[in-house]
């Protein structure tokens, strides 16, 4: 266990960074979260998972917004308690095995590790557009204008709890555009990446 490692994704919606994820994750044989994460917080707090899925990487976390939120509701949880919960999976997770880890600011939940991959993933706007359409089944305008809300929100998830910016070369270790070589290649090279890092 000594050797262990771990992979973080950031990623642009429709950038093919959960799909590259998931299979860097099969040919390295490590295990992978993404929205299992969700469902293993759910079991650890006993709340219902769709808390966590509303409240995930969205764009309310200012003290206006809790204060305004814990006075209208007797249940309410905020945002950074909903993230402290699912910070704990994550690094009782980690302690089970290397393993790959898409959004949810893994990599600084996991900053204590040195043997770490932090990933960022982007495309061709067109790509993007493309990929999400086709998968969410709606028009590329739609798409486009989805694209851009949902990067908005990781961008401000990320922002607000890590010291580092979402997106920017200096956050990460790599930056991939998939457009350049497609998903399968573009999973061929983090893996060489991988293994080069790690020495094996």
């Amino acid at each position: 266990m000594k050797d262990k490692y771990f992979i973080t994704i950031g990623r642009q919606l429709g950038s093919g960074g959960r799909q590259i994820g998931r299979k860097l994750a099969d040919l390295l044989d490590i295990s992978y979260y993404d929205k299992e994460i969700i469902n293993l917080a759910s079991i650890e707090s006993g709340l219902n998972a769709d808390i966590f899925e509303q409240a995930d990487e969205k764009n309310c976390y200012s003290f206006f917004d809790n204060f305004l939120g814990m006075q209208l509701s007797k249940n309410y949880l905020g945002n950074e308690n909903l993230f402290e919960i699912q910070s704990k999976i994550i690094k009782e997770e980690a302690l089970k095995g290397s393993a790959l880890f898409v959004g949810r600011c893994s990599d600084y939940i996991l900053r204590e590790y040195e043997r770490r991959i932090d990933i960022f993933i982007t495309a061709n706007k067109e790509d993007r557009i493309r990929r999400t359409s086709q998968r969410k089944n709606i028009s590329l305008k739609e798409a486009e204008e989805l694209n851009v809300k949902i990067d908005k929100k990781r961008k401000e998830y990320y922002n607000f709890f890590n010291k580092k910016s979402w997106g920017h070369a200096s956050s990460y270790h790599l930056c991939i555009n998939s457009s350049v070589l497609g998903i399968d290649k573009s999973v061929l090279l983090i893996k060489s990446f991988v293994e080069q890092k790690f020495a094996f």
